[in-house]
């Protein structure tokens, strides 16, 4: 006799599979995942047991660890804000955000994501 799965292609369970409600997620120590561990390794982060839709099928899968690298920091580009002296709760925002005070040139230097982030952008001063 054949099962309902086994007329289903890999493809067609992959991509059911994909779109299945996650039931329950185990680490790779949990009990229920014992055996993938053994299996995979200190490469498995976690199972995953997933219903379709129906709730008629359990698929288990796997999320494993395949490659690590350092990650080349990003060059942030710092730019200057221009914050008047009275507004102070602008000022304490900026600071909270990670802005510093130039009193050489008299702005408040941040970067320029954050800025924007900030609805600063109309703030910036451009420097040559």
């Amino acid at each position: 006799m054949q099962t309902p799965a086994s007329r289903i292609s890999a493809s067609q369970v992959s991509h059911a599979a994909a779109h299945a409600r996650v039931a329950r997620k185990l680490g790779p120590t949990s009990r229920g995942a014992l055996k993938w561990a053994q299996r995979f390794g200190a490469d498995l982060l976690c199972v995953r047991h997933r219903l379709s839709a129906d709730g008629a099928t359990r698929y288990t899968t796997v999320e494993l660890l395949v490659d690590s690298a350092p990650v080349a920091a990003r060059a942030t580009r710092e730019v200057g804000l221009r914050i008047g002296v009275l507004e102070r709760d602008l000022q304490a925002a900026a600071r909270a955000a990670g802005a510093r005070w130039d009193p050489a040139a008299k702005l408040w230097r941040i970067s320029k994501r954050e800025a924007l982030r900030m609805k600063l952008g109309s703030r910036i001063v451009e420097e040559s």
